[in-house]
């Protein structure tokens, strides 16, 4: 199988890698982030694009890079990773004892000799919140955890008592739809004749 390289910084992205037993390097992309698409399954296909062709662009010789992005949108709106605190507790009150949706867009380039291929996909999980006390926002607050995520929570961390239920791929929440990214890459390495393991 040919170098996969990781076009992310996303500690949590790493862990699901190694978790499904792929050997990788991680290379974060320095492009810029900008897209013009409102919708967020086209915005986090599109970023997660930028990602992965800007590290292919560094890279020598054959390889499969990886890109994502994820977001938390709440009735139709975008929530990003929050700018300062104010901003972690306004998205945290919001997303309290309601529903909302997780997108996480892969990128997937191949390139084969001169030949480069390309694959965006995104999968969408729904996650309904228990209500969260003032309290408790300012208790996961202080804990540190809301700021470098979409939606200023982590389910895999701290965050997980206020899950109420989720509905769809849980790594997709995490960060990287995991089983979808092995069915993709198996699917794709089948037709060049190689094999996963």
């Amino acid at each position: 199988m040919k170098k996969i390289i990781l076009a992310s910084a996303s500690p949590r992205r790493r862990e699901l890698l190694k978790q499904a037993g792929f050997s990788f390097e991680v290379m974060e992309s320095d492009a810029e982030e900008v897209t013009d698409k409102t919708a967020p399954d086209e915005v986090v296909k599109e970023l997660s694009s930028i990602k992965a062709k800007s590290v292919l662009d560094l890279v020598q010789g054959d390889a499969l890079v990886i890109g994502a992005d994820t977001i938390v949108a709440l009735d139709g709106r975008i929530l990003g990773k929050p700018k300062d605190r104010a901003d972690a507790a306004k998205m945290l009150s919001g997303l309290s004892g309601r529903n909302h949706q997780v997108y996480t867009g892969v990128s997937l380039f191949f390139r084969t000799g001169e030949t480069v291929e390309s694959k965006s996909f995104c999968e969408e999980t729904d996650v309904a919140m228990y209500p969260i006390e003032p309290a408790e926002i300012e208790w996961y607050l202080n804990s540190g955890e809301p700021f470098d995520k979409a939606g200023a929570y982590g389910i895999q961390g701290k965050a997980a008592v206020f899950v109420k239920s989720i509905r769809g791929d849980y790594n997709n929440v995490v960060g990287l739809p995991l089983a979808r990214v092995y069915q993709e890459i198996k699917a794709w390495i089948k037709d060049e004749g190689e094999s996963m393991r």
